[in-house]
């Protein structure tokens, strides 16, 4: 058991869209990221995914609408929903998703990252 602060987990690392685990609960991990410009649209298929932001402003693509997230708020898209994040300046957010989740979900690309680090 150890107390993870997370202004210090966040300047261990600066690249975006490259999630960092730094927890695990009842087969969730907890993961920090820094996100930059657009994602791919995908979708999960069998998990749920909440996105927490600690700083700046994020919005989820939807096909029909886009939701605005700032600082201390945040969003559960449910599985099986397309989506697109995408931040005009650096975000940090805590993600809560099952152990198994995909960062791109059904789509493959440059950006997909099928081992995280922990930190």
């Amino acid at each position: 058991m150890e107390k993870v602060i997370i202004a210090e987990k966040l300047k261990l690392f600066s690249e975006h869209w490259s999630p960092k685990i730094v927890g695990e609960l009842n087969g969730q991990h907890i993961k920090l990221a820094k996100l930059q410009g657009e994602f791919v649209w995908h979708t999960h298929d069998h998990e749920d995914e909440m996105f927490l932001v600690l700083e700046g402003v994020l919005k989820i693509e939807f096909r029909d609408k886009t939701i605005v997230l700032n600082k201390n708020e945040f969003l559960i898209v449910p599985k099986g929903i397309e989506h697109r994040p995408f931040a005009e300046n650096e975000v940090s957010l805590m993600l809560f998703e099952p152990i198994s989740t995909l960062n791109t979900g059904n789509t493959e690309s440059e950006l997909t990252k099928h081992t995280l680090d922990r930190i």
